[in-house]
């Protein structure tokens, strides 16, 4: 059963997150006056928030302590956003698009698992749908 985190276990990842939603602020600044910024920095902003989200994901499910499977699918999760950050950190590396491939495949992996029901245990609340009855 899904259970909310108390707010000191909430702390530390809400911080990341307040942190990367500040940067994708600046990211949005950056996208409307791009000659404002050093060059290159638009591609830091999008990786740091990618890997900043990952992070407190992690912490989120530390903290969370699902089961083994649901904290392995987390991880997965982790490692995509992960790996769309080195793609948008580094785009001219020859690794960049194998990078981005592997992200592409890992987020479509973790939408198909949340759509079959695996893990059995994992919640549809934390997929961003509601405890709600269905309509008829």
């Amino acid at each position: 059963m899904y259970s909310r985190l108390t707010r000191s276990r909430r702390f530390l990842p809400v911080v990341i997150g307040i942190l990367t939603l500040a940067d994708v602020l600046v990211l949005f600044v950056w996208d409307a006056i791009p000659a404002s910024f050093p060059p290159r920095s638009h591609d830091f902003l999008a990786a740091f928030s990618l890997a900043m989200i990952a992070a407190a994901y992690i912490v989120y499910q530390f903290r969370h302590r699902p089961a083994p499977a649901e904290f392995a699918k987390a991880i997965m999760l982790a490692i995509a956003f992960l790996f769309w950050a080195a793609n948008q950190l580094w785009p001219n590396l020859p690794q960049a698009t194998l990078f981005n491939d592997i992200a592409i495949g890992l987020f479509i992996l973790d939408v198909f698992l949340v759509i079959a029901g695996w893990p059995p245990a994992s919640s549809d609340v934390s997929f961003a749908e509601s405890d709600a009855e269905p309509r008829g």
